[in-house]
């Protein structure tokens, strides 16, 4: 096996960018109401290296200025439908608007493999943004403009720039890019069934670090491809995927998968490197040291003793290790 036909090799290899799509604030652009903006050094810094970037503002594509009145989600009491208007002229109401926006703008986001949302944000926010309901407000609220593109693309991996500050977010976000990426290149070239048995092997130890119960169930429908249409059965694994790797991997499922995979050198390991791997592994598990460092243990072993499945997974380098997310979970 050759270092480029291995899944643990560099990423450093690949010169193509992968493109994300992005509120256009957060790469500095002064497009927000106060004719500010909300420059992420960590997106255009540290992702940048791996990504590239396709800005997009739905308020200014829509018409509204620089500076502009701002706007917000409103809880319209005759209906119970949320609607998105001026904070001073509810008049103002570009709900419409910014829904048929998200959707001019399906061509190009088809095309990417990611999008970072502006956290809080009426247009673009995921999750949790504000609503107003008479003289109160409650957090339970999407963007109409994010609501609306993760509609029309459920499996796209998506996540707003505040969650990338904790680890797990971000490691899970960037994880599921690069995998996301993989599928889509997989199907472009028209895959016979047999390749996608080898992509669910190549992948597998993944879904186990996420959810066990339902990589199982992934793996029932894998087993069962040979009876399916090929197009449907792409259809239901991408979706199952998408569910199992929504929630990031737990602690606990991590140590599970890094325990499978010492079985891979049970009979190539002295009692000593064993103990060591399991000393290792247990730290893990409470806390004590962040999870490349039994990983660096068990790549160390296999690059000794290397091993056919275990190198064509991509569990122990899901993205480039330049970006250092596995040194923080």
């Amino acid at each position: 096996m050759t270092t480029k036909d291995s899944a643990l090799a560099s990423y450093v290899e690949d010169t193509m960018k992968i493109p994300l799509g992005i509120s256009s604030c957060l790469l500095g652009q002064k497009v927000r109401f106060d004719s500010g903006h909300k420059h992420n050094p960590y997106i255009t810094q540290n992702l940048g290296e791996f990504f590239s970037f396709q800005a997009f503002c739905p308020e200014v594509s829509i018409g509204l200025g620089t500076p502009r009145e701002p706007i917000r989600l409103v809880n319209n009491a005759d209906d119970d439908s949320v609607r998105c208007v001026g904070t001073k002229d509810p008049s103002l109401d570009v709900t419409d608007e910014l829904v048929a926006s998200a959707r001019a703008q399906a061509s190009w986001v088809s095309s990417v493999y990611g999008y970072i949302f502006k956290k809080d944000s009426p247009s673009c926010g995921m999750e949790r943004v504000k609503v107003y309901r008479k003289s109160s407000a409650t957090r339970d609220g999407r963007g109409m403009f994010a609501g609306e593109i993760m509609d029309m693309f459920p499996n796209l991996p998506v996540e707003e720039e505040g969650r990338l500050n904790d680890a797990r977010l971000r490691e899970n976000f960037v994880k599921r890019v690069f995998f996301y990426k993989r599928w889509c290149d997989l199907i472009s070239d028209q895959p016979e069934k047999r390749d996608l048995v080898e992509f669910h092997a190549r992948n597998k130890l993944i879904y186990m670090s996420h959810n066990q119960t339902k990589a199982r169930e992934l793996g029932r429908l894998v087993a069962d491809i040979g009876g399916q249409d090929i197009d449907t059965f792409c259809e239901s694994y991408l979706a199952g995927v998408t569910e199992i790797m929504q929630k990031p991997a737990s602690r606990r499922n991590h140590c599970n998968v890094l325990s499978h995979i010492q079985g891979y050198l049970k009979r190539k390991l002295d009692a000593d490197d064993r103990a060591e791997l399991d000393q290792m592994i247990e730290q893990y598990r409470l806390g004590y040291i962040p999870l490349i460092v039994p990983i660096t243990i068990l790549r160390h072993h296999f690059r000794k003793t290397p091993d056919p499945y275990i190198n064509q997974s991509y569990y122990m380098q899901p993205h480039p290790q330049e970006l250092m997310l596995h040194n923080q979970l």
